[in-house]
């Protein structure tokens, strides 16, 4: 039971202080769910987001209810998933009303233009680090450079690439272990 509280508390906190999406959870998630409760590794997260990013959905809502489940079950998903939107549909709600009114002073106008630029640092702080983990031979940089060159040049869903990365992780490996 303590568990389940954490897991929902620890999403919940998460849930109330991410701005700017999925992508801007990365560095908190990081943080609160490797490096501060040891929930997963540097690795199951970076599978968690991609699946995460891959399923219908929210990729932060997928990613909790990974890491939830992984830990408590399916309770655990649960509670996860609902302490990460519980604090946004909270504040949505709230700001819904209040929005409308206020969107057009300048002064919001800048205050969302700033926050925007503050979550393209976190995001960019975030890849940097699962880059580190992630690309750590040949193998693994020739899948990122020819996925980065596609993101870049292709207009294709996230889903392609993903499973094309897959399927070329296990053929580089396969082809790797034959030669040796």
């Amino acid at each position: 039971m303590k568990l389940l509280w954490e897991l929902f508390w620890t999403f919940a906190k998460m849930g109330a202080i991410t701005f700017g999406g999925g992508m801007a959870m990365l560095p908190i998630l990081q943080r609160e769910v490797v490096e501060n409760k040891g929930w997963a590794t540097e690795e199951e997260l970076t599978d968690y987001y991609a699946i995460g990013q891959c399923t219908p959905g929210i990729i932060a809502v997928n990613t909790a209810t990974f890491i939830g489940q992984k830990c408590g079950g399916v309770a655990g998903g649960i509670l996860a998933t609902l302490g990460l939107v519980f604090p946004s549909l909270f504040i949505i709600s709230v700001l819904a009303g209040l929005i409308t009114n206020f969107a057009h002073l300048g002064w919001v106008k800048n205050a969302f233009a700033g926050i925007q630029v503050c979550v393209c640092v976190l995001i960019f702080n975030a890849v940097v680090k699962l880059l580190k983990k992630s690309v750590v031979d040949k193998r693994t940089a020739a899948i990122f450079l020819v996925v980065l060159a596609g993101g870049v040049f292709l207009n294709l869903s996230p889903v392609w690439f993903v499973v094309a990365a897959a399927l070329a992780g296990i053929l580089l490996k396969n082809l790797e272990v034959r030669r040796s």
